[in-house]
């Protein structure tokens, strides 16, 4: 197996890891996660081929489907709707 098939499999199982975490946990691992992601893929890409690099891809979007919706409302300009949880944390009221 190859450098960067193994440091794919690495990176699932610390996102997995990162999963099991509380929410308020999650954010730091998980940007590093997000930030590492790309050159894992680019990796693979290069390695391997563009089929297993779209494969990688679409195992990521899956597994962050929920950051990556709301950094895109946000670009938007769009108010995206946080998890009770967060909203607790941040001292604002239930709606």
């Amino acid at each position: 197996m190859s450098y960067a098939l193994l440091a794919a499999c690495m990176w699932v199982v610390l996102a997995t890891f990162v999963a099991f975490l509380p929410m308020r946990r999650q954010f730091a691992p998980g940007i590093v996660l997000l930030i590492g992601a790309p050159v894992i893929l680019i990796w693979i890409g290069v390695t391997h081929g563009v089929f297993f690099a779209l494969a990688g891809l679409a195992g990521f979007l899956s597994m962050f489907r929920k950051p990556l919706r709301y950094y895109v409302l946000k670009a938007m300009g769009r108010a995206p709707e946080l998890p009770q949880e967060l909203r607790e944390l941040r001292g604002e009221e239930r709606t």
